[in-house]
């Protein structure tokens, strides 16, 4: 009997919610993309700015990673958990994140220099669009070149074969780009092999203890791996190591 009373007493409440859940659907907006006939040109000149403005989104990413400092912070760090021999210990995560965060620190005054040059006078209508992406440009060029080696620059520029230019400023993104790529690949594997030789010095004495010892069957990865990790804990790698790699970019 109880049951039947409540069934009856939903359904009613169910039948007085109707209308407000119908009136409530109707008030909810939608966003709908579609193609429609238009005889302003004015409407495919906004057409055109929100595919590219889709396409820069899909290209941030690439843009984030390789016209930034964020290649050579990941890969140090991925070469220091090698050299420790932890495994995924930082889990790649982390290690993403560090390295998105440390990127963030070196790269706020660029950023802030884009928004005032670029970003916020396009967005008072000062300067047009061709103006707003050349004080985007010039910005993280000028940081590219700071960490650019001339000898890595010089290969582009004689693949591109249009001679030399009067001045670096005036080198185009298709050279700077690929140029500052190299050029942090090789800082990064430096300070990667700088990494591993103190780390490669402890397994290789531990493993000769262990020789000497007649321990063969005892692996040696378990014995140093605690040592190596109590000496980076010891000279506080971390801070050494985000120091060295922050300094780098200044």
């Amino acid at each position: 009997m109880i049951n039947k009373k409540r069934i009856t007493l939903l359904i009613i409440i169910g039948i007085f919610l109707l209308p407000l859940m119908a009136q409530a659907q109707t008030a909810i907006p939608k966003v709908t993309f579609g193609l429609e006939n238009s005889t302003d040109p004015n409407d495919f000149a906004l057409s055109m700015k929100l595919v590219l403005f889709f396409t820069v989104l899909t290209l941030a990413p690439s843009i984030v990673i390789m016209m930034t400092c964020f290649t050579r912070i990941i890969i140090v760090f991925h070469f220091l958990r090698t050299a420790m021999s932890t495994q995924s210990v930082p889990s790649n995560q982390i290690l993403v994140g560090i390295a998105l965060f440390v990127t963030y620190f070196v790269m706020k005054p660029v950023i802030t220099e884009i928004n005032e040059t670029a970003i916020q006078p396009y967005v008072r209508d000062e300067i047009t669009q061709a103006e707003a992406f050349q004080n985007i440009e010039k910005p993280i060029k000028v940081f590219m070149l700071k960490q650019t080696r001339e000898k890595d620059l010089g290969l582009f520029i004689d693949l591109r074969g249009e001679g030399l230019p009067q001045s670096k400023e005036e080198l185009g993104l298709s050279i700077v780009v690929p140029a500052f790529i190299i050029s942090e690949l090789k800082t990064a594997f430096q300070i990667g092999f700088l990494l591993y030789l103190p780390m490669l010095l402890i397994d290789i004495i531990v493993a000769s203890v262990l020789l000497s010892m007649g321990m063969m069957m005892l692996p040696p990865m378990m014995i140093s791996m605690p040592m190596k990790i109590l000496l980076f804990v010891l000279v506080d790698g971390w801070y050494l190591i985000i120091e060295s790699l922050v300094e780098g970019f200044v």
